[in-house]
């Protein structure tokens, strides 16, 4: 894997940034029915409940492609303290399989259980297209669970879990 630089964006204003998740935004409506999309748009993901993540490659020092990005929302109410669900996790298509998700993965799980959550879990697409996602995840100790938070059942959705 190249040298990368895994920081939290507080504002998504770079231009960069706003292509990269409008891409994404994109590419999950091309791939899953519309209301299965929970992807977070810019608004939800400037949320003071959300931590946005930017992973860009270290051959310019402060100013690297952007390749990654992900999220971590706090999910508050009865019976969620400590948890936390991860967003909005995505490689640039020309860099995956390239170990930039793995490296994300593992700094968004130490940097949650060092913040004192106990819990994250996520929903993915249940299509093909998301199966190397869900094999990452896996990979890293999530298993299958029910909905949670504010998720009803949805046969295009696939919830794991696991604890910190």
């Amino acid at each position: 894997m190249l040298p990368v630089v895994i920081a939290v964006d507080p504002d998504l204003t770079s231009p960069d940034v706003v292509a990269f998740l409008e891409a994404h935004l994109t590419q999950m409506r091309e791939v899953s029915p519309p209301e299965s999309v929970h992807a977070l748009d810019l608004d939800g993901l400037r949320h003071p409940a959300v931590t946005f993540f930017t992973v860009r490659t270290a051959d310019q020092p402060g100013a690297g492609a952007l390749v990654g990005t992900a999220a971590l929302k706090r999910l508050d109410g009865p019976g969620r303290a400590g948890h936390v669900e991860l967003k909005s996790m995505r490689t640039d298509p020309t860099r995956v399989r390239s170990g930039i998700a793995t490296g994300l993965l593992t700094h968004l799980l130490a940097t949650a259980r060092a913040d004192g959550h106990t819990r994250i879990s996520l929903e993915t697409g249940a299509e093909p297209f998301f199966a190397p996602a869900r094999a990452l995840y896996e990979r890293h100790g999530f298993t299958a669970c029910a909905p949670f938070a504010d998720y009803a059942p949805d046969p295009h959705s696939v919830f794991l879990t696991r604890a910190l």
